[in-house]
């Protein structure tokens, strides 16, 4: 696992000349991290890509940060293990926060099994920019759909580390939302997240 320990020394923070509020104004909404958590096959990605397909028909900047797709590249040196886990969610935490600061609204997609990443992720940005999305769905409705097959690779002893069998999952304490992905409809935890944004004023309201 490469170390996340500080090497380079002799480094200033250079201040941008256009800031976030600059390109929020530009774009006409806010932005924010929707850290969309819970186990495989909850519905994390479709529902981030859902609510993703939504705010784009409207007209607002978002963009989808999905679990395997960093795997191909930024993150493709980490397995699966526990440490591994915590250095996949600091990536993201801070490439989230890169995000978040050029005005877009960003939607990660991970298991992110440990209330302690999250939280460190949370403690990134300033209070209000995280919203931590649970997609509630339980571990025998998630393996009844196993869209991947992962859990059938994880019962035969294929996988190693799976969260929820071999691996640990916490769930979130007090997260923002709550998406009963696990017996709602697609549209219904769309439309739960997207009433969510606008609540908080990060979107305009859509049509009635």
């Amino acid at each position: 696992m490469t170390t996340s320990t500080p090497t380079a020394k002799n480094l200033v923070w250079h201040q941008a000349t256009v800031c976030r509020q600059d390109r929020e104004a530009l774009r006409g909404h806010g932005s924010a991290i929707l850290w969309f958590t819970g186990l495989s096959g909850s519905g994390k990605s479709t529902l981030a890509n859902g609510v993703n397909g939504e705010l784009h028909r409207r007209g607002v900047a978002g963009y989808v940060l999905d679990g395997d797709n960093v795997r191909h590249g930024l993150c493709q040196d980490l397995g699966f293990t526990d440490a591994d886990r915590v250095e996949n969610i600091r990536r993201i935490g801070e490439v989230a926060k890169l995000f978040l600061d050029a005005g877009v609204i960003t939607l990660t997609a991970f298991v992110s099994p440990f209330q302690g990443d999250r939280d460190r992720a949370r403690a990134l940005v300033a209070p209000g920019d995280f919203v931590e999305i649970y997609c509630a769905a339980d571990l025998a409705t998630c393996e009844q759909r196993d869209p991947k097959g992962l859990y059938a690779k994880a019962r035969s002893g294929q996988i190693k580390h799976f969260t929820g069998l071999d691996s640990p999952y916490e769930p979130p304490q007090n997260p923002e939302l709550v998406v009963q992905t696990g017996t709602g409809t697609l549209e219904e935890a769309v439309a739960h997240v997207l009433t969510a944004l606008e609540q908080r004023q990060l979107i305009p309201s859509g049509p009635a």
